[in-house]
């Protein structure tokens, strides 16, 4: 197929923010390039778009926005062989940045015209499709807070943390995983397919888009003299190395927590039961890559 790019720009990102990125897209893009730019008008409405998309009449789908707007975009193009590019426009950018893309608009464009594609997986959570991370525990806790908040950005997501750590208590689950149950008490659980959360947040550094495993993450309840070091050891890129946690690998596992709880996918925030079943997808999802990407 020529090659042919659909843009879906964020409904949230504002209407002068959504025109300036509108106008780079038809200033950067060559003549000779077929493109489409559709604006997801109404948040709670992905019909229009999953049509457009379903005609296969694209070889790339970009999504202009935050991690929502990526995860619910590539929902449709796994298994279909439909290009996944990212325009970075949201606070946290996980996946974007997983894949080594540039947080400059103009940058990012040009990458996705010319830059080179590759295969990842792709896991689920009670068939909740996600790219970076999942889980359960204090940051699917943040996550439901942040996405019921006035307040957006970086700076409001690092203030409701701030306000909750030293509030959230440790649940005790039960894992299920490369034939072994384990009982554990967690103040969080994730299951980290990429290693980061977003923003370069690392909380799984070793963990690969591209290995067909996901590296589960168990932050175990510590005290606030332990924090700073715990911190360190996430920035630095060495969360493995704290104390605080345990990190398992396996590719499925079954979570039983002590009741009905959120869980986040990507930093999106839904109820689910008290059970938790999560499955990987090997290469399933292709994708557009900045130049420094690496596949472990």
């Amino acid at each position: 197929m020529q090659r042919r790019i659909l843009f879906i720009v964020n409904p949230n990102a504002g209407k002068k923010k959504s025109e300036v990125i509108i106008d780079l897209i038809h200033a950067e893009l060559p003549s000779d390039l077929k493109y489409e730019v559709l604006i997801w008008k109404n948040k709670d409405d992905f019909s229009e778009i999953s049509s457009r998309i379903k005609s296969r009449d694209f070889s790339d789908v970009v999504a202009a926005g935050g991690d929502g707007t990526v995860n619910r975009v590539a929902q449709e193009l796994i298994g279909t062989g439909i290009c996944l590019g990212i325009i970075p426009l949201g606070s946290g950018n996980g996946l974007a940045r997983s894949l080594a893309l540039s947080m400059n608009v103009k940058q990012c464009l040009q990458q996705i015209i010319s830059g080179r594609s590759a295969l990842i997986d792709s896991g689920t959570v009670n068939g909740h499709a996600f790219f970076c991370t999942a889980g359960t525990g204090f940051d699917a806790h943040i996550g439901h807070l942040f996405a019921s908040s006035l307040r957006r950005g970086f700076r409001s997501y690092v203030q409701i943390i701030a306000r909750e750590i030293l509030r959230y208590k440790a649940r005790t689950y039960v894992l299920h995983l490369n034939g072994m149950t384990l009982r554990r008490k967690a103040f969080l659980i994730t299951v980290a397919n990429a290693g980061q959360y977003g923003n370069d947040f690392y909380i799984a550094p070793q963990a690969s888009l591209c290995d067909g495993k996901f590296h589960v993450v168990i932050l175990h309840p510590f005290n606030v003299f332990k924090l700073p070091g715990l911190l360190s050891h996430i920035i630095r890129r060495k969360a493995y190395r704290s104390c605080c946690i345990e990190t398992l690998v396996c590719d499925a596992l079954r979570i039983e927590r002590e009741a009905e709880e959120s869980v986040h996918f990507d930093g999106e925030p839904v109820l689910e039961d008290a059970k938790l079943v999560f499955e990987m997808q090997p290469a399933s999802l292709k994708v557009r890559l900045g130049e420094a990407f690496k596949a472990s």
